[in-house]
């Protein structure tokens, strides 16, 4: 678990400090930089759309863990707009939270269905 504890620690520290980097040498106007290349048929955005559907499947995780909740279906758009920054901190919690029990972890409330 600590191995795993570490992982996410690196990389939301890392994440982080890199899109702060990029942030303020390119400004933080994402989106259409971000749609533009999809729409462009273009190698990034090819994984521009690969990456969007990683966060959808993130931010269903999210929300199916939480049971579809009000509070998953908030937590499900964090993860759909955050991406790694949301997960890592996310799982990092859970990992406490949960006391390291990975079932705990990954289920949450559809633990008893396992």
């Amino acid at each position: 678990m600590t191995a795993f504890r570490a992982l996410l620690i690196t990389i939301l520290l890392s994440l982080s400090i890199y899109t702060l980097k990029v942030g303020s040498m390119h400004g933080w106007n994402l989106l259409p930089i971000f749609f533009g290349d999809i729409f462009a048929l273009n190698w990034p955005g090819q994984f521009n759309y690969d990456f969007t559907l990683m966060l959808t499947l993130s931010s269903l995780w999210t929300m199916w863990r939480n049971r579809f909740s009000a509070q998953g279906i908030g937590l499900g758009m964090l993860a759909l707009m955050g991406g790694s920054l949301f997960l890592s901190t996310y799982l990092l919690y859970l990992t406490f939270k949960c006391r390291a029990d990975m079932k705990q972890v990954l289920l949450g409330g559809n633990v008893s269905q396992a």
